[in-house]
């Protein structure tokens, strides 16, 4: 548990307790072998300002209790937005009723693989100023002052500024005897600002490259976290350069990618193709599949030596970082790929058994009271590599090539193997060192072809967390936070398009 703070008391005031006894009682007497109890309360606070006026502020407050039991093998699922044991009750027998009902679909019998059993634990993310303390006129007023150093800036024209801010409490019980309560909060500011040449009826833009995280207000206001002060005293400038700067040529490229670009590419082509259920079909009617199928785990070489990717619940301010999972388990850190070998996957205790595995690894999660847990993304990362190798020393080695800052646009295809990328900054590199920035810049390639031609990786100094609020998955729809460290990483040889010639302008 952090250190810095406890979990809200008007959380902790809620009958957790007697609603799981309620529920969980209810659901073993109407004949579940399993159960398990949530109550899940989120808050979520969304600042929005253009040009320095306020366009949005909203907050948001999802509460409820959620069953889950066993019955015969078959899942059953109810929920309620009442916290009342009398409610718990009847929706815990609710949810048989429900896996009685499916258990003629069923076409295989729910095993969960074991776990320990964590009684009356409790977990808070690393915070240290609750966003939701901060008066609604201080985040305003704060985001109007950023916007307004960027507006008066020469050649931008217009600036949007956002923060977003969430807070997550979850109690857990089940029949296994675990009853577990956490509370974690995010953020996710940013400033976009966009320069117009009416003349030729087109516009750029450049945003700020703070990433969300599991940090509270600290990472909005001031420069602790954040140098806010740097990013928006440079930004007007580099928009200014991007405006006049040249359309890229095409063609086979060495690449210099930056953390800042190179977590959303992470993302896409290991992230999602890593989650196990994905790879043996049960997104395949919505999301796709994966090229990273059964048969390929501990042979197929995913990437050069260099990779090595974890996946991690546990990571400091990562946005999947919990104490333990919506099943239970105890967050933990494990391989996905070592030394460019294919070797693990992201599970939850029902395909952890199906895989033959003695346990999960704690990947069970869902959005809301009144959504089923599916397995979902932890920390995806990018290791860096043992020798302090910095970002300079990777553009060093390019005699030719771009340098790429910030995420931007993607496309990949349904088994997470096609793909093209771009950013937000692209800088020329002309014998090893920078030489002024390029416009209309991706880059393609298929996901084995890309990690393969990954010569280098940067050292634990260039290494960063980037990340999302919204990893969408499932039917009806769920959306996750998920963070994806990496360092900065030189790719050899990789095909870049123009996007303006290839929209035909």
């Amino acid at each position: 548990m952090s250190a810095h703070r406890q979990v809200d008391p008007d959380f902790h005031e809620l009958p957790r307790h007697q609603l799981a006894d309620a529920a969980l009682s209810a659901a073993t007497a109407a004949g579940a072998s399993y159960a398990d109890l949530r109550i899940h309360r989120i808050l979520d606070d969304v600042v929005a300002l253009r040009d320095g006026e306020l366009e949005t502020a909203i907050v948001n407050r999802d509460v409820g209790l959620a069953v889950r039991v066993i019955v015969d093998g078959t899942w059953g699922f109810a929920s309620n937005a009442e916290l009342h044991p009398d409610v718990a009750a009847d929706t815990a027998r609710r949810a048989v009723q429900v896996a009685r009902a499916l258990a003629p679909l069923n076409a295989e019998k729910i095993e969960l693989a074991a776990e320990p059993v964590y009684a009356d634990v409790t977990w808070v993310s690393d915070y240290r100023v609750d966003p939701f303390t901060i008066p609604a006129g201080d985040k305003i007023g704060l985001l109007a002052e950023y916007s307004g150093r960027l507006l008066a800036a020469d050649g931008v024209d217009h600036v949007s500024a956002t923060a977003h801010a969430v807070k997550e409490q979850t109690f857990y019980a089940d029949t296994f005897g675990s009853s577990i309560t956490q509370q974690r909060v995010r953020v996710q500011p940013g400033l976009d600002a966009v320069a117009v040449d009416a003349a030729a009826g087109s516009f750029e833009t450049m945003s700020t490259l703070a990433p969300p995280t599991a940090r509270g207000w600290e990472a909005v206001d001031g420069d602790d976290v954040w140098d806010w002060s740097t990013e928006l005293a440079e930004l007007p400038a580099l928009l200014a350069e991007k405006v006049k700067a040249p359309s890229v040529t095409p063609g086979p490229t060495d690449l210099v990618i930056d953390p800042s670009n190179l977590w959303l590419t992470i993302h896409e082509s290991i992230g999602h193709a890593t989650e196990y259920d994905r790879a043996i079909g049960y997104e395949a009617a919505y999301a796709g599949t994966s090229f990273a199928t059964p048969d390929k785990l501990g042979t197929m070489r995913y990437g050069s030596p260099v990779m090595n990717v974890t996946a991690d619940r546990t990571e400091q301010f990562g946005l999947a970082s919990v104490g333990w999972d919506d099943e239970g388990v105890q967050a933990q850190r494990w391989d996905l790929v070592r030394d460019g070998i294919f070797v693990g996957y992201q599970l939850d205790r029902v395909f952890a058994k199906r895989l033959g595995l003695s346990r999960s690894n704690g990947c069970s999660y869902a959005d809301s009271p009144h959504h089923v847990p599916i397995q979902r993304m932890a920390n995806v990362s990018l290791q860096p590599g043992p020798e302090d190798i910095s970002t300079d020393d990777l553009i060093a080695r390019v005699e030719d090539g771009i340098y790429i800052v910030g995420d931007n646009s993607w496309s990949i295809d349904m088994q997470r193997y096609n793909f093209q990328f771009t950013g937000q900054r692209f800088f020329r590199i002309r014998n090893g060192t920078l030489d002024g920035q390029l416009r209309d810049v991706a880059y393609q390639s298929t996901t084995t072809d890309f990690w393969g031609a990954m010569e280098a990786v940067g050292g634990p100094s260039t290494w960063r967390l980037g990340g999302a609020f919204n990893c969408g998955k499932a039917q009806p729809g769920q959306i996750a936070p998920v963070s994806h460290g990496c360092p900065s990483a030189l790719f050899r040889g990789i095909n870049v398009l123009n996007t303006r010639a290839e929209g035909g302008r």
